[in-house]
């Protein structure tokens, strides 16, 4: 998909669709009332018809009209004008993109830019546009042997009333197309079955996107070279399975090599069985998703590689297959993690933070400005905060509030619990440093607590993901969130 930036008169653009928004109180925006007064005041005539009210959800497609070059005029609804904020415009873009689609038209001219929105500018406008369109492009097709043919976006334009604003909306078109890249990369990862999406799989992948972008360097542990390390944590966790653990780490140097990086670590659970404390059969599928985490981290190295930007990060994947067998981890073993402290492992279903453990613990040698990881770790989560916001907890204040204001910015929010030492007395163990699991209550917060005892050299924060990763019915699949969080976070970091 091509995005472009155009400037002028609307009624004078060759275009197969020029899309003008209308407001619910009968107004019309500038590019809208400009193209109304050209065609001899056809909208308006709509309007009074009756035939667009201008909710939001409303559109209508009209042909050619008299004095406009423009084969084609969708007109949205906006709303009420005064009510307008960033959420419902995006909601605006996504039923312009599916009426475009259902109309069979591969470019369209977006005349909407000019709308007035609380708190944002052109930029932020053009962003949410291509992140909005290129996500919605996307159709899992890798493991069907047939699928509906659609008519591809070729060229999507944004018009300006503003030429000065033309810089500005291009980079918004471009951030907004990486963003949108990553998240379909990613969705596309969790997307795939656990037969093909193997530990060894990520890293593979991982290898292709440093292979292809010279600002990409790709390391890839084997299960040896993390036994050297001492990361039996992560280890234990895919004793039973036939698929060899691996540790990813991915390094983006777009700065100088004295600056600090912001790392980003993802947990990379392919298939999560359970392990001896076996889950329930029933949604066990949906257990491929386990790797959300990992591929929202490949998702968010990819976009910084197409957008190129002066910062240096680190994306660290921990990945394992969680199988039951022979070899497998049982309730009640002991393992040593790399920070020494050990581990009593009272329920192999709570493999996420064994994983990271280890991960977060070799994460110090980087020297670290920030460390978020990001993981589908608790079905507490889901409890708590249903599908809508992912959970954040925090070692620091300043952190988490950058994290809180950049979901809200882009539209891929979180909600911050707390990380108080209170908490920590859940998990104590008669037999070891620290047990896996803290009981029944706070599942949520008991496992950051444990996440906090391995990250207390550095600024960290925790992303529980495991109600926003994927949605469940007939639109069941991967989401790719929260790759526009974490793109927000470093790019404004």
């Amino acid at each position: 998909m091509q995005f472009s930036v155009k400037t002028g008169n609307p009624s004078q653009l060759s275009t197969p669709c020029l899309v003008v928004g209308i407001f619910e109180d009968k107004t019309l925006p500038e590019l809208t009332s400009s193209l109304d007064i050209t065609g001899k005041h056809f909208i308006s005539k709509v309007i009074a018809a009756g035939d667009l009210e201008g909710k939001i959800g409303q559109v209508l497609l009209l042909q050619r009209q008299e004095g406009i070059k423009a084969q084609r005029i969708l007109l949205v609804g906006c709303g009420k004008e005064k009510d307008l904020d960033a959420k419902k415009f995006a909601n605006i873009l996504r039923n312009t993109f599916k009426s475009l689609q259902t109309y069979n038209l591969a470019e369209a001219v977006i005349c909407l830019a000019d709308i007035a929105i609380k708190k944002i500018q052109v930029k932020r406008k053009a962003e949410l546009l291509a992140r909005t369109f290129v996500s919605l492009q996307y159709r899992y097709t890798t493991t069907k042997s047939s699928s509906p043919k659609q008519t591809p976006f070729a060229k999507v334009s944004i018009l300006l009333t503003d030429s000065k604003e033309r810089t500005q909306a291009a980079a918004g078109l471009q951030s907004g197309q990486a963003i949108g890249n990553g998240m379909n990369l990613a969705r596309e990862l969790g997307n795939l079955p656990a037969n093909i999406c193997t530990p060894t799989y990520l890293g593979n992948q991982a290898k292709k996107l440093g292979t292809k972008n010279k600002s990409l360097n790709v390391q890839v542990l084997t299960e040896a070279q993390m036994r050297k390390l001492g990361m039996h944590s992560l280890l234990s966790v895919g004793n039973g399975s036939a698929e060899p653990s691996v540790l990813i780490i991915m390094k983006y140097q777009g700065a100088d090599a004295a600056q600090q990086p912001n790392v980003i670590v993802g947990k990379g659970i392919t298939f999560d069985t359970g392990g001896i404390s076996l889950k329930p059969g029933a949604g066990m599928d949906e257990m491929k998703f386990d790797m959300c985490g990992a591929a929202s981290v490949l998702g968010t190295m990819a976009a910084l590689c197409e957008l190129q930007p002066k910062i240096n990060v680190i994306g660290v994947i921990a990945s394992a297959e969680n199988m039951p067998g022979g070899k497998a981890t049982k309730p009640g073993d002991i393992v040593t993690s790399m920070s020494k402290q050990t581990i009593e492992i009272l329920n192999t279903d709570a493999e996420g933070r064994l994983v990271l453990c280890d991960a977060l613990t070799y994460v110090e040698r980087f020297k670290p400005k920030t460390v978020v990881d990001i993981a589908t770790l608790t079905g507490a989560c889901i409890t708590a905060l249903g599908s809508v916001v992912s959970g954040l907890l925090s070692n620091d204040d300043q952190l988490a509030e950058t994290l809180y204001q950049c979901g809200l910015d882009s539209l891929d929010p979180v909600w911050r619990l707390p990380l108080w030492e209170e908490y920590q007395e859940q998990l104590k163990s008669n037999f070891a440093d620290i047990a896996n699991i803290g009981g029944p209550k706070a599942g949520t917060i008991t496992a950051a607590c444990f996440l906090a005892r391995f990250t207390k050299k550095y600024k960290w924060a925790h992303l529980d993901i495991a109600g926003t990763a994927w949605l469940q019915g007939g639109e069941k699949g991967a989401t790719g969130r929260p790759v526009p969080l974490l793109m927000e976070y470093l790019l404004n970091n």
